[in-house]
């Protein structure tokens, strides 16, 4: 690689330069070797930035609230970083990417950075990319990242592994109110959200979330997720106002995770799962990409189809073809 070449695309990173992150972003996202090496230099730089997850169903009103923290922070002397994450087609954007628009207000803010990143099939819910954009941001001198992403499944227990601070955003009317015990977000959320607060359904949402979370006998650091209403849109100045009474509960989090030793466990629990995804694209995507590349991976699937081999079959041909110790 050219060494010159990377210490330069550094520089300009370090100097907050907006085209070479972008392209080293999309590099990132196509697995260009370089975006990689470029990745590993910077990594001892970073940790400064801090990390905040938002999670929530599709049409929960994540992009608007994102759109409003971004002012807020701006207001107090804070350089943010987007990194949206579209679970649809990286080619046709969807209606998720449609949604960013909202954010195009901060374009030409300096102190914002905001970027799409498709998931493009990776192995959990949220883009592969994600947590080496999230060290290229930090590298590059935000204060505050924001992570968005469709609270579908994988993608809330990643984001999990990926923020220091996680708003699971609810929405009364949406089925939010069985959702919020069934799916086990006790566990995820660092704050709730009830978007849309002026909802006849809100005061049922609410004594749902207060009852599940009564119910959980102890908290990490005895950190009781507190809710926050937000209402309707509809009064910017006032949901303004409430999105700044938002932030300070974000800050509050902050505070308490720099006082407690949780902040370390959460530091061990992300390194874990960041090395696990590491070797997997060290070893495991270069595997399927010959596969599929060779054509292999489809006869193999056409083969489980037909009962003719086992998935265990194939994997352990594979694991015999390309890795030289017994696992």
């Amino acid at each position: 690689m050219d060494n010159s070449r990377i210490e330069k695309i550094i520089e300009r990173i370090k100097a907050k330069d907006v085209r070479v992150v972008s392209r080293l972003i999309r590099n990132i996202e196509d697995r260009i070797p370089e975006a990689k090496e470029i990745v590993k230099r910077i990594y001892p730089y970073t940790g400064g930035a801090k990390v905040i997850g938002i999670t929530g169903a599709p049409g929960a009103g994540k992009s608007t609230i994102t759109d409003f923290l971004i002012t807020s922070f701006r207001k107090k002397g804070k350089t943010v970083g987007v990194l949206a994450v579209d679970p649809t087609s990286p080619f046709t954007g969807g209606a998720l990417l449609g949604d960013r628009v909202r954010m195009q207000s901060h374009a030409g803010d300096d102190g914002v950075f905001i970027r799409s990143l498709a998931t493009r099939g990776a192995l959990g819910g949220l883009s592969a990319a994600v947590e080496d954009a999230i060290y290229v941001l930090d590298f590059m001198g935000k204060d505050i990242i924001i992570v968005e992403t469709v609270g579908t499944g994988q993608s809330e227990v990643d984001i999990m592994n990926n923020a220091h601070t996680i708003l699971v955003v609810l929405t009364p009317g949406m089925g939010d109110d069985v959702q919020t015990i069934k799916a086990g977000i006790m566990e995820i959320a660092d704050i709730f959200v009830i978007n849309k607060g002026d909802h006849p359904n809100t005061t049922k949402l609410y004594m749902d979330l207060m009852r599940a979370l009564d119910m959980v006998q102890s908290f990490p650091g005895n950190w009781r997720p507190p809710i926050v209403k937000l209402e309707s849109i509809a009064n910017p100045i006032k949901f303004a106002q409430q999105v700044d009474e938002l932030r300070e509960k974000i800050e509050e989090h902050f505070r308490f995770l720099e006082d407690k030793d949780i902040f370390e466990e959460r530091e061990r629990r992300k390194a874990r799962v960041q090395l696990i995804n590491a070797v997997k694209s060290q070893m495991l995507y270069p595997i399927l990409e010959r596969l599929e590349e060779d054509g292999e991976l489809e006869k193999m699937i056409k083969g489980i189809v037909k009962k003719e081999a086992s998935p265990y079959n194939y994997a352990e041909d594979i694991r015999e073809r390309f890795l030289r110790e017994e696992v």
